[in-house]
């Protein structure tokens, strides 16, 4: 079965950078429950203040399809509440190669 990535772009609500930092540390320390989910990764970007980018890697589909299902991921995604200026832009990929992944 072939690993898939996943780049999602998440806008913080004006205001709002702070809190969704302290989300995202939440989530990304949730995530250690799902076995498959091998990369798990939130980065802000340079150059638009309140953007960040997460970078995933699923083992394969079946990590994709319990992604999120978990109690404490859960509850850590739900800390996003209001803290989002619109829904996040989710681009599903597959990889080719790479330094320091095992794909």
């Amino acid at each position: 079965m072939s690993k898939i990535s996943v780049i999602a772009k998440l806008t913080a609500a004006e205001g709002k950078s702070g809190e969704l930092e302290a989300a995202l540390r939440g989530v990304v320390a949730a995530a250690s429950e799902e076995e498959g989910l091998e990369v798990y990764s939130a980065h802000a970007a340079d150059d638009e203040p309140g953007v960040y980018y997460f970078f995933e890697v699923y083992a394969d589909q079946a990590a994709v399809d319990v992604h999120g299902k978990g109690d404490g991921m859960r509850a850590a995604m739900g800390a996003f509440g209001g803290l989002l200026a619109g829904r996040p832009e989710v681009t599903r990929m597959a990889p080719v190669v790479a330094k320091g992944l095992d794909i």
